[in-house]
């Protein structure tokens, strides 16, 4: 009988790839994220999770060598638009830890995610040494920008997804197959939440949201309470008839007037989150945690086209790839 495939995850977060990657097969032997909260919310989600709440500088991966897979979602802040993009030079660059993981725990692959400001120019020769150095360690390397919509989640979210494959496995890597135009709209997969406290216009406010969200953000522990983001953000929630400067405890009652807020247990479908998975019950922590995740849909293609190349087995291959033969 085949053993399922393990794998161990640094940067959690609140599961989104976590739960992804179980849904594509693999068993998580362990899990390392640092906030308490959100090592609260996978505890209380998967009980049966070796979730280790601890700075990722103090985790040592060598108990873990020999795992199938090492992922995670390297914070983004180094490298988003939003903030001051300071690359290799802010202090939560988390990659040189990422290295540090591969090295030690020596996985069949690897699965790393940021934001799109990661491909821009200003990075290109410390994206360049990042991927040298995981091929220094034996690894074929892939890099792709990926758009949420385009694996039926109902957002504009593009991600970029590392990933590096051990020379000595049979398989090749490929990333999934992109389906444009197959999430659905936002009133379609909001109506029976925007409903369920009695309100009348539900179905007409439906009907004005048909098309697909902008991307989610969370915000960050520095800054003000639950929202849907800055101005510009806000009126692209506007335009779909949803009020995006808070968030709703509750959902429209009878009588109401006016664009409803979000709630976050709609936040986290348009996130690609099944009903079943909680947040703990503090509003701010909750919508933060909703809006910093990777969708699991997208982490469960790709865990799937990577569980797919692993279940060719190993040789002793040889062969070198270089940067530039990356998928970009």
């Amino acid at each position: 009988m085949q053993q399922p495939l393990t794998c161990v995850e640094i940067c959690a977060g609140a599961g989104g790839q976590a739960l992804g990657l179980a849904m594509a097969g693999f068993v998580h032997v362990a899990l390392v994220e640092y906030e308490a909260d959100y090592c609260k919310v996978l505890k209380e989600n998967r009980p049966e999770w070796n979730v280790i709440c601890a700075d990722v500088h103090d985790f040592d991966g060598r108990p873990y060598r020999g795992v199938d897979l090492l992922a995670g979602g390297v914070p983004c802040p180094p490298f988003s638009v939003a903030g001051k993009q300071l690359g290799k030079d802010d202090e939560r660059d988390l990659f040189p830890e990422a290295i540090r993981l591969i090295e030690e725990i020596k996985p069949r692959a690897v699965m790393l995610e940021n934001v799109r400001g990661f491909l821009d120019p200003g990075f290109d020769e410390y994206r360049e040494h990042i991927f040298s150095e995981i091929q220094k360690l034996g690894y074929v390397t892939h890099i792709k920008l990926l758009n949420a919509s385009n694996f039926g989640v109902p957002q504009l979210r593009p991600r970029v997804v590392i990933v590096g494959i051990r020379k000595d496995q049979l398989g090749a890597f490929a990333y999934p197959e992109e389906k444009p135009d197959s999430a659905p709209p936002v009133g379609k997969v909001l109506y029976d939440l925007m409903a369920e406290n009695g309100w009348e216009k539900a179905k007409e406010w439906a009907a004005h949201a048909d098309r697909i969200a902008p991307t989610l953000v969370g915000g960050s522990k520095k800054h003000g309470g639950p929202d849907l983001g800055p101005t510009r953000a806000r009126n692209a929630w506007a335009e779909l008839g949803v009020d995006g400067r808070g968030i709703a405890n509750e959902a429209p009652a009878a009588g109401f007037e006016g664009m409803p807020r979000l709630t976050s247990r709609m936040m986290a479908r348009i996130q690609g989150f099944p009903d079943t998975w909680t947040f703990g019950k503090r509003k701010t922590v909750a919508c933060r945690m909703i809006g910093n995740a990777f969708p699991p849909p997208v982490a469960q293609a790709v865990g799937e086209k990577i569980k797919e190349c692993l279940e060719y087995g190993c040789a002793d291959c040889k062969r070198e790839v270089p940067l530039s033969q990356a998928v970009i």
